[in-house]
């Protein structure tokens, strides 16, 4: 009963949001001001320390969740994971990537013997999976930064801009619209007519994009938008679906009006991959 109490007491403080909406949009907007200024300065690197830090956070994040259910991250492990791998992608490429990951994955598992073997495959298996998630999809971001034609700083404009329109077209829709929910039991505020305003809105921002700045055809920027609004809602479902099992509401309370920073990278981190595939394959085809 208080829960819902508490819950009708935030719809009737902050609207259909179900948050301080204001705050939110100041501090999403500073976030955005931050990424773009480290992106524009020292060719790109002071955006290496940020989304490392960033991720860094999240690594805490998600592992003070996983610790309410007994499972245990080998956070520092993970911590100088993120950076190995975000160097080595942003330095030396794929290939480096993949091998650090690999040996991010060996080092985990080996670790976890030192703490016995009760509960040792469900502790490697939560590990491995927080080094896939976190690590390995920031390594991508660097890939996609360390491009250089179209410029890398260029492409993650691009990446972080999709991403944020899809949230923007998709609240947006689904406060005027939403009657339809996609996944009630997972994500409820998620209806099919603001997942709708997601794939528009961000259609129309790709094809913007990547004609102004990419200086591809419309209808890349159309297949990528569609693409990204897709898996942007994905990523927020996942990340739904972790804090649901572990029985949280939010990662943590970092950032005013959003909740932990792992709730505004949810969709960020499956778009970090499908953004450096899609630029690959279809900035490299015209």
């Amino acid at each position: 009963m208080a829960e819902t109490a508490e819950a009708e007491g935030a719809k009737k403080d902050h609207g259909k949001a179900g948050r301080n909406l204001p705050l939110a949009i100041a501090v999403g907007v500073l976030l955005g001001a931050v990424a773009l200024g480290c992106l524009l300065l020292w060719d790109g690197l002071l955006f290496v320390v940020l989304g490392v830090a960033a991720v860094c956070v999240g690594v805490s994040e998600i592992t003070s969740g996983m610790a309410t259910r007994g499972i245990r991250i080998f956070a520092p492990i993970m911590y100088v994971g993120v950076a190995v791998i975000s160097v080595a992608a942003y330095v030396w490429g794929p290939t480096a990537m993949v091998g650090t990951f690999g040996g991010l994955v060996l080092v985990l598992m080996l670790a976890q013997l030192t703490r016995g073997t009760d509960e040792y495959v469900r502790d490697t298996t939560a590990n491995i999976m927080v080094a896939a998630y976190l690590p390995l999809m920031l390594g991508f971001a660097m890939l996609t930064l360390a491009t250089d034609d179209p410029a890398g700083n260029l492409r993650i404009v691009v990446f972080i801009a999709l991403t944020v329109s899809s949230d923007i077209g998709g609240y947006f829709a689904g406060v005027l619209f939403g009657s339809h929910p996609m996944a009630p039991n997972i994500s409820p505020k998620k209806s099919w007519e603001g997942f709708a305003g997601s794939v528009v809105f961000q259609m129309l921002i790709g094809i913007w994009l990547f004609t102004w700045l990419l200086g591809a055809p419309w209808w890349a920027g159309a297949i990528t938008g569609g693409v990204m609004a897709a898996t942007a809602t994905a990523g927020d479902f996942i990340e739904s679906g972790i804090k649901r099992d572990l029985g949280i509401k939010d990662m943590g309370s970092v950032v005013p009006g959003h909740g932990g920073l792992m709730d505004r990278l949810d969709s960020l981190i499956p778009n970090a991959f499908v953004s450096w595939l899609l630029f690959t394959l279809l900035l490299s085809s015209t």
